[in-house]
């Protein structure tokens, strides 16, 4: 299989109206990936659109509406909506295709496109080397005649009917009653879903940050990669817990009625312990990355369980559950999946099963989400440009020395974002000041041969 130069980790993504993400090269990657799923027949071929709140959507969107059109491919346009309700809706409209427009975490200025087959996974690897070559090559073949264009509409009951599926995956038997929540939706996907979900399922009180999107202010100190604002307003009102999502509403940070912020990876404990307690999961254990706190693989083996680790990236998780047969997965950044309820990782249902495991217990958040004792971790980000230093024999010997100091006390992990230009640096082990030194050094050596 060809190395691909498009897409990276997590579909395509870059600086909007630079690079990949100009209008033309939009326009040429929705040819590609229309006239690979448009698979011949006679039936007419669809594919569904949704977006996250970056004003760079409303340039993408109608680039790649173009782009499907001319090769006879019918849209379906979503508007806001979280990263895993046009998965859902993908598979529930029979779409041949479906495309999420966001850079999920990053800021306003990114953009990013996000593929999902017909039954809302994320494409391999091989098909996005397949849609890269059609753009590569005798791209403007195959348009289609005038009578076979694609049409185009907007739906407008997709958020309803998207809550509603949300909604199933809370216990019947449970209410929200009583509680008072915050929620920070980042500005983003789900700055209307979200809200909407906890208050029909009976919360108390919900109490809003990062609603007002305006374009460029998505995942702007707020959301689940800054979550002070949400600390302090669980402070504020007394509320009995927070919930923090990202600009495309797949990763879940929350926080107790204390104000202390909890990570994706007790979040999955919780979560794999309820369903192990319950008989729900379908293997004892769960899936996650090389990024999962060592404390969470040790709390899993104590309670008899397994941590399966893989390569960053929830498509990563994704694929050993499917292949090993795990129900629950996810990452420390608060990527938490549940293949019972969707194919990608929702944070709102997530939220929605963390909840039901602290009303199950009758007890409070902070009692509650601490689920495990963290080793120390360390994880600093160093910003290169040009060729990725990586591979230099200078940063390896680092590495290499970090690696025999730490024992068989810990782990060092040094890899590329997949996002950004940046290597992050990561140590955990039983002693903090240990790593941090370790680490500084690492990153010490990385600096200079990027500067």
């Amino acid at each position: 299989m060809a190395k691909k130069a498009f897409f990276g980790t997590d579909g395509v993504r870059g600086c909007a109206n630079k690079g990949k993400m100009t209008p033309d090269m939009v326009m040429r990657l929705g040819m590609a990936a229309g006239k690979h799923f448009r698979n011949g027949g006679t039936r007419r071929h669809s594919v569904v659109i949704g977006k996250d709140t970056r004003l760079s959507g409303y340039m993408i969107e109608p680039a790649l509406v173009a782009g499907f059109a001319s090769v006879g491919m019918d849209v379906s346009l979503f508007g806001p909506l979280p990263t895993s309700g046009v998965s859902l809706m993908t598979r529930t409209l029979r779409a041949d295709l479906g495309v999420m427009i966001t850079a999920s975490h990053n800021q306003y200025h990114d953009n990013g496109i996000k593929f999902f087959g017909p039954d809302g996974r994320k494409l391999h690897d091989d098909v996005e080397s397949i849609i890269e070559s059609n753009m590569d090559s005798k791209w403007k073949e195959g348009l289609a005649d005038p009578e076979s264009l694609g049409r185009v509409k907007r739906l407008e009951d997709v958020q309803a009917r998207y809550i509603e599926i949300v909604k199933s995956t809370f216990p019947k038997s449970m209410r929200l009653n009583g509680l008072r929540l915050v929620i920070d939706c980042a500005n983003g996907a789900a700055y209307k879903t979200a809200p909407a979900t906890f208050w029909e399922l009976g919360a108390d009180e919900v109490i809003t940050i990062g609603t007002e999107p305006n374009g460029m202010n998505i995942n702007a100190n707020c959301g689940s990669t800054h979550t002070d604002r949400l600390s302090a307003a669980v402070l504020k009102h007394g509320a009995d817990m927070g919930i923090a999502l990202d600009g495309d509403a797949d990763r879940l940070i929350m926080c107790d009625e204390k104000g202390h912020v909890i990570d994706g990876d007790q979040l999955l404990a919780l979560i794999c312990t309820g369903w192990y307690e319950t008989g729900r999961l379908l293997k004892p254990g769960l899936v996650a990355t090389v990024m999962s706190n060592l404390g969470l693989e040790r709390y899993l083996n104590d309670q008899k369980m397994s941590l399966i680790r893989t390569n960053v990236g929830d498509r990563h998780v994704a694929a050993r559950m499917r292949a090993e047969g795990y129900n629950v997965g996810g990452e420390q950044s608060g990527h938490i999946l549940m293949t019972d309820y969707s194919p990608t990782g929702d944070g709102t249902m997530a939220a929605l099963q963390v909840v039901a495991e602290i009303i199950r217990s009758g007890r409070p958040a902070s009692e509650v989400l601490q689920v495990f004792e963290a080793v120390p971790q360390v994880l600093k980000n160093v910003r290169f440009e040009g060729a990725s230093p990586m591979e230099h024999n200078d940063v390896v010997a680092a590495i290499n020395d970090g690696r025999v100091d730490l024992g068989n006390s810990g782990r060092i992990l040094v890899r590329p974002s997949g996002t950004e230009p940046l290597i992050r640096v990561m140590a955990e082990g039983d002693d903090f000041g240990q790593i941090d030194k370790i680490t500084d050094s690492i990153v010490e050596v990385i600096k200079k041969l990027a500067a």
